[in-house]
Parts: C-alpha cells; sequence; structure tokens
C-alpha cells in the first residue's frame, strides 16, 4: 500500500484495529482525503471483516467536523491559481459552476500554481516533491503516539497493527502481570508515521513486531528508524494466540 503507485504519488495509509476501529478509522479516511485533496488506504483483513463486538452508532453532531479547502473567489487578485498551496501543502478546492474559478482537471501532469498542462522534466519533479511534502505533513495532525499497556521504557516493547490487537494486548498484559517489563503499542497510521514512534523505539532494548505477512512493516520501520526490530511472522490465514507472541517475548529476553 505504501509503495504501491507509480509516478511517485505517496499517499496516506492508515489501518483498523478491530471491528469498532472500523468505523473511526474509516471517518478518519474520509477526512484526511477531504481536507488534504489526496487519496487515502485504509487497511483491515478477514479476521476484521468476520470478528464482531457491541458498538453504538455515534450521533452524527458528536463527531468531528469535517472542513474541506472550499474556495468562492479567485487567490490571486483577479485570478484563480488551482495549484496555489497553503502552508499544509495543500491546494484549493473549486466547486463546479462557481464564477472566475474556471480550470483544468484530469490526469496529465500539471504547471506548479496555473494549473496548465505541463510536460516540463523539472516541473514534475517540483510536482513530486510538493505532493509528498503534503503527505508527510498529514503527521503534523497525529494526535501524541501512546502505550496501549507498560512501562514507558524497557526490556520489550511489542508493536502491532491491524487485526493482531487483541492477540497482542491479551499477551502484553499477562506478561507484565507476570512481572515482566514489556509494553505494548498499537499502530493506525502507517504513513506517514506518527512522529513520536521512533524516540518510542528507542526506549526499549528489544522490540517485536508480529505481523499477519512475510514483514512488510517491519522493513519500512527498521529503514525510517534504524532500530532493530525483530519480527514474528504468521501466514497461515490464522491469527495469533497469545501463547506464541509470549513464546517470543521471552526468547528475545534471553541473555
Amino acid at each position: 500500500a505504501v509503495h504501491g503507485r507509480n509516478g511517485e504519488a505517496p499517499i496516506p495509509v492508515i489501518a483498523a484495529s478491530t471491528p469498532i476501529d472500523c468505523f473511526d478509522m474509516a471517518f478518519e479516511a474520509v477526512q484526511l482525503a477531504l481536507e488534504h485533496m489526496t487519496p487515502v488506504i485504509l487497511l483491515t483483513d478477514g479476521y476484521i471483516a468476520n470478528g464482531a463486538e457491541p458498538w453504538r452508532f455515534p450521533a452524527a453532531k458528536d463527531l468531528p467536523e469535517i472542513k474541506p479547502p472550499f474556495i468562492k473567489a479567485p487567490n490571486d487578485g483577479e485570478r484563480f491559481l488551482p495549484y496555489l498551496r497553503d502552508d499544509r501543502g495543500v491546494r484549493p478546492w473549486a466547486l463546479p459552476g462557481q464564477p472566475d474559478l474556471q480550470h483544468r482537471i484530469g490526469g496529465i501532469e500539471k504547471q506548479d500554481k496555473t494549473g496548465n498542462i505541463s510536460y516540463e522534466p523539472k516541473n514534475h519533479e517540483l510536482m513530486v516533491k510538493l505532493r509528498a511534502e503534503k503527505v508527510a505533513r498529514i503527521a503534523d495532525r497525529f494526535k501524541p503516539i501512546r502505550l496501549d499497556s507498560g512501562p514507558p521504557e524497557g526490556e520489550v516493547l511489542i508493536v502491532g497493527w491491524g487485526s493482531t490487537y487483541g492477540s497482542i494486548r491479551t499477551a502484553a498484559l499477562e506478561m507484565q502481570a507476570e512481572g515482566h517489563s514489556v509494553a505494548h503499542v498499537h499502530l493506525r497510521h502507517l504513513f506517514p508515521f506518527n512522529k513520536g514512534l521512533g524516540p518510542l523505539l528507542k526506549k526499549y532494548r528489544k522490540v517485536l513486531l508480529p505481523e499477519m505477512n512475510s514483514g512488510q512493516l517491519r522493513q519500512l520501520l527498521r529503514a525510517e528508524f534504524l532500530v532493530d526490530i525483530q519480527g514474528l511472522n504468521k501466514i497461515q490465514g490464522l491469527p495469533f494466540t497469545s501463547a506464541e507472541i509470549k513464546d517470543a517475548v521471552l526468547n528475545l529476553m534471553k541473555p
């Protein structure tokens, strides 16, 4: 998902961890897409889709307001520049039919600011960098990262994402009750990462990342933060058990 597009066009990637979390993350995906003018990928899996838990449908008035960057008048004197970006790197959104806001849309590369069709190599490179900066700045709006359980620093940090949440949480709580220095953090934002993630990873002697794949997130985290994260991978169509995770943690803690 993170590197799955051509043309050097990164987009935000987020992940739900439980059936209830699917609503919150779907809402956040829409919010990011509309407020930052970008596609968003929301990851779930079959284990979450087939799960169930009680949930009270929220009232619309209690949900955060979504504020798209709509524009109603020219933004450069008497001209409208459809790619004149704000301090977040977001361009304005002109609804069809607005007077004096005529502009081109389509898949061909646009010129910076004017939105005219451009085949200039340097303009293409500029637009690639602007899009990447826009996505990177989305991390500015994320809440500070917090642990699901465990000490703020110590022996082992278990990092999870997606449907591994329940198994990891159970394993971490059981090991904490047994007196082990084990913490658990579950990631919802896979690209860009939360700004507090790097410092958090470095507060533990060992880091374990259970994944229901061959270790894609582990590769990304190791490359981004230069932390020797150990993987626990399972590709069997079956979820982890808490016992499997506890065994992996105990092996990591061996001298």
